[in-house]
């Protein structure tokens, strides 16, 4: 059984051979080839979604700044709740769960 070929292929088949295997070779084999690029992209598609929810901690976290620095009794309702900071001659309580963390950590974590 024969196999056609064009005769573009067969006229030209060193330039087509090297062609191809220049295409396999950069597709698989090269520093940069396909498959490492794919991986690249994919990592730099994860470090993108990591950057926005760092950008929105970020955001939070300096709201919650200007609301403590705003005024004297959220900077210290902060102090307290955050740090367990105390006025002296007061008693502070801090009730905990079974796990031995305090109902706001365990609040958290939910």
């Amino acid at each position: 059984m024969k196999i056609y070929v064009p005769k573009f292929v067969h006229k030209y088949r060193f330039y087509v051979f090297t062609l191809l295997g220049l295409l396999i070779w950069v597709i698989f084999f090269d520093g940069s080839n396909l498959v490492a690029q794919f991986r690249l992209w994919q990592k730099f598609s994860d470090l993108e979604n990591q950057q926005e929810y760092y950008v929105e901690e970020l955001q939070k976290v300096k709201e919650e700044e200007r609301e403590v620095m705003g005024n004297h009794k959220s900077m210290e309702k902060f102090a307290r709740e955050k740090y367990l900071m105390k006025k002296t001659g007061e008693t502070v309580f801090v009730v905990v769960d079974e796990d031995n963390k305090s109902i706001e950590e365990a609040n958290e974590d939910k």
